[in-house]
């Protein structure tokens, strides 16, 4: 059961995502630009500061709030979600492992929405395969000096801030990388948007290069031997509000053909009355229920302080195709309105393509969960 607080803040959520992020969300999908007071609007109801403790200014709250916060944005605009979400992990990492005065110092415009941020992980030459990455970092006497370029990256756009990761040791090797947070508005930088043929406004996908860029050693936030762990401490928990966000936007569809089925008349009758109409958003329901469940299970071993690395893997896992499979098919059982903007589904379409290949691949992620017996009882 939530408490007060966290119910209030997801009722802000809520207000925030009906009345700012609805209105906008069809531009965004047309490569319209956020307006450049959106962030500032989120920060000021704490959708950056979800799980940062409140001596460092934030609200305080519990991974599920942040699960459930990520999946009222997605239900509209799966972009903002991630291009929020993805700032708040910064912040927290900051409290976490950066020295307090350099926290204190970056902290208040993060959590206010004056600056955005970015986790900075995947290369050209390097996804899903994190222990590939080129980008490295070698010791000098004052700090640290960062090569190598970073690409599709989430706020890359406009982050201000971003958490870098890079090989400090030899090429292959986990246990050598490490993580600096990189300022980046340094010369030293040269950032670029990534398009593609779905739209990347809201989301803010990009890349940036850096040569020979100083760090100071203040800003090692996760040295070699410790960054590796956490990546993939990080990197399943994002499976699981990304899950979540693919069953939200699912959700959103399948209310939308539920109360669609019950106006539109056909031969003489609403939709809702034809039992060959009522099929598909009946086989979606059920479908859907389950990825929620698998979802909730993950949250719940989260909070359990279980090993969540299957259950986070399969969530996805089953969310990005419930998401891919259903929502053409809610979108066609709406017949030619389901085509207009008005609706989500082009967009959540897309979406669903974009929530396959992040926190990584459905391939990398089915290779895994082969070896993987979930069988709750004792047969």
């Amino acid at each position: 059961m939530a408490d007060e607080a966290t119910r209030a803040f997801l009722a802000e959520v809520r207000a925030f995502t009906r009345e700012v992020v609805a209105p906008a969300a069809p531009g965004w999908a047309r490569g319209a630009s956020p307006d450049p007071t959106l962030l500032a609007r989120a920060g000021a109801i704490g959708l950056t500061a979800v799980e940062v403790p409140p001596a460092f200014g934030g609200l305080g709250l519990s991974f599920r709030a942040k699960v459930e916060a990520c999946a009222i944005l997605a239900a509209v605009d799966f972009g903002l979600a991630m291009a929020l979400v993805n700032t708040h992990n910064v912040a927290k990492r900051i409290v976490l492992s950066a020295p307090p005065d350099l926290a204190r110092a970056l902290l208040p415009d993060l959590l206010a929405g004056r600056a955005s941020a970015c986790t900075a992980l995947t290369e050209p030459g390097a996804g899903s395969d994190a222990a590939a990455m080129q980008c490295r970092a070698e010791k000098t006497s004052t700090g640290w000096m960062l090569d190598g370029e970073k690409r599709w990256i989430v706020n890359a756009r406009h982050a201000r801030h971003a958490i870098v990761y890079a090989q400090t040791g030899q090429p292959g090797q986990g246990a050598g990388i490490a993580a600096f947070l990189v300022d980046l508005t340094d010369p030293a930088v040269t950032r670029y948007p990534v398009e593609s043929v779905i739209p990347q406004a809201s989301i803010g996908t990009g890349g940036f290069r850096l040569d020979h860029c100083l760090v100071p050693d203040e800003r090692l936030l996760l040295p070699a031997g410790t960054a590796f762990k956490a990546i993939l401490e990080e990197i399943n928990g994002a499976r699981i509000y990304v899950a979540a966000m693919c069953c939200a936007m699912v959700s959103a569809g399948l209310r939308i053909v539920q109360a669609y089925g019950g106006t539109r008349r056909s031969f003489g009758k609403p939709l809702d009355e034809h039992a060959v109409w009522r099929e598909k958003p009946a086989a979606c329901a059920t479908a859907l229920a389950a990825a929620w469940a698998l979802v909730e299970s993950a949250v719940s071993a989260i909070e359990a302080g279980g090993d969540v690395r299957h259950l986070a893997a399969a969530a996805k896992v089953n969310a990005v195709a419930l998401a891919q499979r259903e929502l053409p098919a809610l979108m066609h059982a709406m017949g030619a309105e389901g085509l207009r903007e008005i609706h989500p589904f082009a967009r959540h379409v897309g979406a669903a393509q974009l929530a396959a290949l992040t926190d990584g691949s459905t391939a990398m992620l089915l290779d895994r969960l082969g070896r993987w017996d979930p069988t709750p009882i004792n047969l």
